[in-house]
């Protein structure tokens, strides 16, 4: 199977896992080995990126900040910042030529200073699946794949992001039934 790295996988209603009904995750390593991805539409009420800069004891940047996400169930106290960035970065990981993913601390100093990148996420915790454990759950229609946009990711509500991601393979989600079947 071809890398899913920067790709959507959107949940169907056949997911069996409660944890992810109605996510969208946003793929950004997929080998051998293993996969990784970040719930894009999971607001976490419990933490504000307010606190995140006063625990980190930063400067809190002017304008509204964007919500804290859960980015997924493994690490939970993990900091992860996806973002929008066309330029090269050692200590980022650049999951396609604008989208980046980092857990350096300085990027997070960045933003507080309002000098990092205007459009990202951040997110706390990650989705992760062994070596072809993703695969089974694709074999399952448990996820639906669609090449990732940053539009979905940075510039549609979280409340949207689930039908508007799958609205690119051209689908209203919401009309799949929860059962599956082979012909």
């Amino acid at each position: 199977m071809e890398s899913l790295a920067g790709h959507f996988l959107i949940s169907t209603p056949q997911m069996p896992d409660p944890r992810f009904k109605k996510q969208v995750i946003y793929m950004c390593a997929h080998n051998e080995e293993g996969a990784m991805g970040l719930v894009i539409n999971n607001p976490n009420d419990e933490i504000s990126l307010l606190e995140v800069f006063h625990g980190a004891n930063l400067p809190i940047p002017e304008g509204p900040l964007p919500s804290v996400y859960i980015g997924g169930p493994v690490e939970m106290d993990a900091g992860f910042i996806l973002y929008c960035s066309t330029k090269e970065d050692p200590f980022s990981l650049a999951v396609t030529p604008e989208v980046s993913l980092s857990r350096d601390t300085r990027l997070l100093e960045d933003i507080s200073l309002g000098k990092g990148p205007q459009e990202y996420l951040f997110l706390l915790g990650y989705a992760g699946w062994g070596a072809g454990q993703l695969e089974t759950e694709l074999l399952d229609n448990s996820w639906l794949t669609v090449p990732g946009h940053i539009d979905v990711i940075f510039h549609t509500p979280d409340e949207k992001k689930w039908k508007k991601a799958a609205a690119r393979l051209g689908i209203d989600i919401s009309m799949l039934g929860d059962t599956i079947g082979s012909a």
